[in-house]
């Protein structure tokens, strides 16, 4: 199967980097281990606070352009948070 699936992480400085990968678990710990995005590295600790399931790669690119086009607020909500 091809699912791939969206996550959003809270960096230690309180800021939100979202994302997609296949594996998210995996994909965190390259994060923390200073392997992911350039954006993540120093901002530790990273908290998961959002996956979905998106299925294939095409369709969690759309997705996350379009949280990443969501305001703080609007991702705290999807996130389940205030």
């Amino acid at each position: 199967m091809d699912d791939w699936y969206l996550y959003i992480l809270e960096c230690g400085d309180g800021t939100l980097y979202t994302g997609i990968a296949r594996d998210v678990e995996r994909r965190l710990e390259a994060h923390r281990s200073g392997r992911g995005a350039k954006y993540t590295r120093g901002r530790g600790p990273l908290i998961l606070r959002y996956t979905e399931r998106c299925g294939p790669h095409g369709q969690a690119l759309r997705r996350e352009l379009a949280v990443k086009a969501l305001s703080r607020e609007e991702k705290l909500a999807l996130c389940g948070q205030k």
